[in-house]
């Protein structure tokens, strides 16, 4: 297996400015051109290259320089590419522990290699989608409410809502 490097690039605020900066420039070119199923861009350095890339990787740079000049982290993780529990945490900003719970309820697929677990960048991408979902009402069974003179309290496993009567 290939190691998946997930380090997210987070730039210092100063070349966060030309990421933001050359994002309206990219963001005009696709804008003004989007019959253009490859892009040429020309490469200066020394003499003139051009150079022809496919217009979904134009668009990904888009969004990465979008990321990037407002100051968040960027990692690159292909959609095969399978993590290991820790990276899978990582991704999610839970802990560990957290994640093995998922896992073992069936809530994000994943493999075993020997004992170890491995989690598709997919797989995880498909729970974050599902997990933002609104979800329905909260069953019974699976909350208990708190009542005190002046304040409710309802737990469920990922929220807490208090609210005065």
């Amino acid at each position: 297996m290939t190691k998946t490097d997930i380090r997210p690039v987070k730039l210092p605020p100063e070349k966060a400015a030309a990421a933001a900066h050359a994002l309206t420039q990219v963001g005009s070119y696709l804008a003004a051109h989007q019959d253009l199923a490859v892009i040429t861009v020309t490469v200066e350095d020394g003499e003139r290259e051009p150079l022809a890339l496919p217009r979904e990787a134009v668009e990904l740079l888009a969004t990465m320089l979008a990321h990037l000049g407002a100051g968040r982290a960027v990692s690159v993780v292909p959609s095969d590419a399978e993590l290991t529990t820790q990276q899978a945490a990582d991704m999610l900003n839970v802990s560990r522990p957290f994640l093995i719970g998922l896992l073992d309820a069936g809530e994000i697929e994943y493999r075993t290699v020997g004992t170890h677990r491995r989690i598709t960048a997919s797989s995880l991408l498909q729970y974050r989608v599902a997990s933002s979902k609104p979800s329905g009402p909260i069953r019974s069974s699976t909350r208990h409410s708190v009542t005190s003179s002046r304040t409710t309290r309802t737990s469920h496993p990922r929220s807490s809502t208090v609210s005065a009567p």
